[in-house]
Formats: structure tokens, sequence, C-alpha cells
């Protein structure tokens, strides 16, 4: 199964009755609004906006049947384009998008694969509750809750996963099953952090946390001497209260000099505590602009469902994790600026780190940042030459930000052990490979 930078034009696919009419095929006046992702173009034969697990169940028994590309999507939005393809059937989850506080009390709430954050944001703030979850509203709620879930509050609340207390899935053989630390065990393990290899996930219960306001500052800094300015910045964020979560996004501005935009949420209002919080990160450079505000956690995520169109021209992008930023470490980083459209540090660290490594299949649990570098796909080479001199400075890869697929790419996902359990688990839940189309998992472990 493949996905492809430059899709073809794809005829129609033949469809069961039921698939047929819930499909969104090449000629309907839908077509272009469901076919691709906010990275990559895609030309499938049939988009499905299935309705129920028996939906999905009837698409995967079609895939298996026809041998047919297969891809699950729930926003679209993913960096990594992976929930799209050429040729093949996309299953849409869009709209199994309900979300409810199932118990206010315990904050335990469900949330539909297809649901946005924002959604989720907004139906948990009536009770002061939310789940740090991405910095974007319209990412879908399953691809996120499969893969991780860096958020703007991870160093107080850790990852979107770090909270799922049960997963509901649609596996390869069209079983529906519930999953958490005592039902499946071993597929709750997988789901957390490589669940696009195991089914089609449909719903999640997690544990949300008490969050009402929140504090913002946007800040621009001069970054002309870049790799300084990220290592202070780099140290500022370690040294910070938990409290503090901080993107930071480098571009070349005018004159080709480097400018950098941080984006960071103290998760509280209290002005002296802001103010002392944030004093070291505003010093990691010279500000050329800041604004800072007070607001609900819920607005700062809006979902606007607006379609996805393949709108990002940075369409290449490689993704690793950072323990520090070292001097030698911020040095690769700059030079990453001579190739990429852009250059974005997200801290994690604090309660990230605060998990087990062994809990669940996303291990990385010593790293403070997770470091992105998007270009456009004639820089490509370019891009990897520089990063492959950075590569030995990265610890881990966080997948949602990564675009190439391979060997390399899933053992920095998955080191050692974590890969060897689940390629094991592959072939019992999907033996015949239904799930590739997502930073699919071998049959056999890798040699040595």
């Amino acid at each position: 199964m493949r996905t492809t930078d430059t899709p073809s034009r794809s005829p129609s696919l033949d469809l069961p009755e039921r698939l047929g009419a819930v499909a969104v095929r090449p000629g309907d006046r839908r077509y272009d609004s469901v076919r691709h992702t906010y990275t990559r173009p895609g030309s499938p034969g049939a988009v499905l906006l299935v309705r129920s697990a028996g939906d999905i169940a009837a698409a995967l028994a079609h895939a298996r049947a026809t041998q047919v590309p297969l891809t699950a999507r729930s926003g679209g939005h993913g960096i990594s384009g992976r929930s799209t393809n050429d040729g093949g059937i996309v299953v849409d989850l869009s709209r199994l998008n309900a979300v409810e506080v199932l118990d206010s009390r315990s904050a335990l709430v469900r949330a539909e694969a297809g649901a946005r954050w924002g959604e989720v944001a907004a139906a948990l703030a009536p009770y002061g509750l939310a789940l740090s979850s991405g910095d974007t509203g319209d990412v879908g709620v399953g691809g996120l809750a499969t893969a991780g879930g860096i958020g703007l509050m991870s160093r107080l609340h850790g990852l979107t996963i770090d909270h799922m207390s049960a997963a509901e899935l649609v596996l390869a053989d069209g079983s529906v099953v519930r999953t958490d630390v005592e039902h499946d065990p071993d597929l709750f393990w997988a789901v957390r952090g490589a669940g696009a290899n195991f089914g089609v996930a449909t719903a999640f219960e997690f544990q949300a946390e008490p969050v009402r306001d929140v504090t913002v500052a946007v800040t621009v800094h001069d970054a002309a001497d870049t790799a300084a300015f990220l290592t202070r910045w780099g140290a500022a964020v370690e040294a910070a209260p938990r409290a503090v979560t901080s993107f930071l996004t480098l571009v070349t501005g005018a004159g080709g000099r480097a400018v950098a935009q941080a984006m960071t949420v103290y998760a509280g209002t209290d002005a002296t505590a802001v103010r002392t919080a944030l004093a070291p990160l505003l010093s990691a450079g010279r500000v050329l602009r800041n604004q800072a505000f007070a607001t609900p956690y819920h607005q700062l995520l809006p979902a606007g469902h607006e379609p996805q169109h393949a709108q990002q021209p940075l369409s290449v992008s490689r993704s690793g994790l950072v323990d520090h930023i070292t001097p030698p470490a911020a040095e690769h980083i700059t030079a990453l600026l001579e190739t990429a459209g852009m250059v974005q540090l997200r801290s994690v660290g604090g309660a990230v780190n605060d998990a087990p490594p062994e809990a669940m299949a996303y291990s990385h649990r010593t790293q403070n940042f997770s470091l992105m570098a998007a270009t456009v796909p004639t820089l490509r080479d370019d891009l990897d030459q520089r990063w492959e001199r950075l590569h030995p400075h990265l610890n881990g890869l966080y997948l949602s930000f990564e675009t190439r697929t391979g060997r390399q790419q899933l053992e920095d996902a998955f080191p050692g052990a974590v890969l060897e359990r689940l390629i094991a688990l592959k072939s019992h839940y999907d033996p015949d490979h239904l799930f590739d189309n997502n930073f699919a998992l071998p049959s056999v472990r890798f040699p040595h």
C-alpha cells in the first residue's frame, strides 16, 4: 500500500451497496473537499463518510477482498500527510464526532475519533475541564490520540495519550473492541503511540484536567545569533515552572536575519506568577514585539472545519526529539534554516517525563523538546543533508511531524524492545497488513 507526493487521477471504485451509500467519489461535487490533507494532495477512488463501526467493518472487508489501499482519517490536518491515498479507500471519520462528559466529578470524558480538538475543548470548557491536545483546533481526535499529543500545556499535564483510559477500535477482522488496562492490555499499550497500525479507532475515554483561563504570551525575538538564542531559550524553558509550555518557530526574515516567534502558555492568570515565570524566556533574545493576554483555554483552539486542500506548501518535514539544546545541537538546528522554510521547537519534558517509558508504545520520557523542520519538495535533498548532520544530537522521533517512512524512522520512533513488541503485536492483530498506510510496522524484526 502506498502514498505518493504527486497523485494521479483515479477512477471511481466499485463498492457494495452499503459503502456506496456513504461514498464520495470522483465526479461528486463534494469530492474536492474531502480528497486531500493539509499537506498532501490525494486522489482516492472513494472517500467513505462512515457513520458507524459497522460501516467501518464493511470498508475493511471490501479492502481485504479487493486489495485496494486503505487509509483512515479523522481531521486530515496531520503534517505527515498519511490520511489520504491514490486509487484506494479513505475511511473518513468526521461523522463520528460526539464529545461527552461521562462524569464531571471524576473528569471522565469520551470523544469520538472524528471530532476536532477544538470541539473537545469547547465541550469541556463549561465544566472547567480541558485536555492538552496539540495547538490547532482542526486537528482530528483520532490521529493525535493514537500518536502522542504534544499540546500547549504538556509540561504541566503531559501528552494527550497520558490521559487515555480506554479506546474503541474496529480491528482488521471487523471485530469491535474496547481496550483498556484490563481488557486487551497489549493492544491498549500499542494504541498509545502506534495505534494506526492496529485498527480504526472510533472513540476514546480520557481523564481531563481542571483548567479554566490561561495566560498566553506571543513574543517575536531577533534571533540573528540563532544558536546562542536557542541555547538560552532552551535553558530557560527547562528551568521554568511546569505551568509554562512554549512553542518556538524560527524563520528567515528580512535581510536574511533569523526571527523567532514564541507562543508561550502559562496555565493560570496570576499576574505576579506569570511575570516571574516568563521573564527568563523573554530575556533569551532581544524582543521585537510582545503581546500577553489571558483567555479561556478553549479559545486558543477554535475548530474552523475548513476543507483541507493541500494548502501547506512546506510539505516535506523532518522530526526529532531533543534532550537538551546544547551549543552543538543549536548550531546544527541553525543550519536547517538555510534550506527549511520553518523550524519549530515544542517544549515537552515536565509531566511528559513523569510517565514510565514502558507504560505505552510512545516511550520517549527523557526529552525536553520536539523539533520539526519543513521545506518544499524541491529542497528535500538539501534538508536531508543537514538533518543527517543533526541526527547524532537527536534522541527519538515524534511520528506526527515526519513525512519519511522506513526502518530508520521506525527505529527512532520506537527504540529497541518497543519496536520488537510492536512487530509481534502487529502479526497478531493485523497479520495481513491491512493498516499499512501510516508508518507501517514490518512482519518480522529488522536484522541487526
